[in-house]
Order: structure tokens, then C-alpha cells, then sequence
């Protein structure tokens, strides 16, 4: 029985392949991924700075990113943003409901972790209210003296299920030069 739960936990999970996002970064992606074309990017990232990759499936509705944030820590101080981190989440959307959050150690490298769903009311339109965008979201840190790296991966609540593991997976993979 054991043998057969461990068999349809690994079934669920897709495969992982090695990508290079550049000379100093690599994480694996989903099996099925690929990169987005700039107007997915123009899109999901409006901001002056595009992301270093970003890579989605093939519906369009499950996304992973890598950004240099904007904020710098010249003291590569990790307890002090992460707090900022933490307190910029909760005011990014309406409501968030933690999963998980900490530290982790990811290939000898240590990281910022925060695991969350999320609820972001819709915009009125011609006076009628269209529905809140729910989403589950896996977002971690990597901080170090005047430079933040932002690994993001995310997906509709719905799918939060088949992507879980997945995004924890992801989140493990990846390796910082």
C-alpha cells in the first residue's frame, strides 16, 4: 500500500527539466513549460524591468518567474527582509492565507520562503463586479549584499492540488551561482 501512495504521488508530480535562466542561475521546470513570449510577459510583469525568465504552461494559467527584486539589502540582512517581504505580501493582495513561510537551505544557499493562497478583488466594470482572482502562490528569497533574487511560482487556487508538490519541488531545485 505504501508502495502504491508513493507511485501516485510521484505520477502526479510532472517532470522536472533542468533550465538555465542564466550563466549563474538553473531551475527546474515543469515538463510542458516554456518561456514566455514578450507579450505574456508585458502582461503578467508591467514593470520597466522584465524578469530574468519566465516560463508558463500550456494554458497560460500556471506561471514561474525569476526577478532581481527592487529592493536591495546592502547588508544581505535575511531576518530584516523577510519581514518586509512577509508585511509587502499582505499588503500586495486583499486577504492572504499563510501556508507555510521560514527559511530553507537549497543547495548550501539559504532562502526566504513564503507558501500562501490569496484573494484579490476585481476591478469594477460599467457597475457591475466581476469576480476576485484566487490564486496559490510559492514565492522565495534569495537575499545577499545589494542583490535579491525572486523565484515565483503560481496558479489558480483551483489547481492549487496538482500543483503543490510541484511548486515545492521547483522551489528545490533551483541553484544560485
Amino acid at each position: 500500500m505504501l508502495f502504491l501512495s508513493a507511485f501516485l504521488l510521484t505520477a502526479a508530480t510532472p517532470k522536472l527539466v533542468k533550465t538555465k535562466v542564466n550563466d549563474n542561475i538553473t531551475v527546474s521546470i515543469p515538463a510542458g513549460f516554456f518561456a514566455m513570449e514578450p507579450d505574456d510577459i508585458a502582461q503578467r510583469f508591467p514593470s520597466v524591468r522584465a524578469p530574468l525568465g519566465a516560463y508558463t504552461n500550456e494554458d497560460r494559467i500556471v506561471d514561474l518567474s525569476v526577478n532581481i527584486s527592487a529592493t536591495q539589502w546592502p547588508d544581505g540582512n535575511r531576518e530584516v527582509a523577510g519581514k518586509f517581504f512577509k508585511t509587502s505580501l499582505y499588503n500586495l493582495y486583499d486577504k492572504v492565507d499563510m501556508i507555510d513561510e521560514g527559511t530553507h537551505v537549497v543547495h548550501k544557499k539559504e532562502y526566504i520562503y513564503f507558501e500562501f493562497e490569496s484573494r484579490t478583488h476585481a476591478a469594477r466594470r460599467d457597475d457591475a463586479a466581476s469576480e476576485p482572482t484566487l490564486k496559490y502562490t510559492y514565492i522565495q528569497y534569495f537575499v545577499e549584499p545589494n542583490r535579491t533574487l525572486v523565484f515565483t511560482f503560481s496558479c489558480p487556487r483551483s489547481l492549487k492540488e496538482d500543483w503543490q508538490e510541484t511548486a515545492r519541488a521547483v522551489m528545490k531545485s533551483v541553484k544560485v551561482k
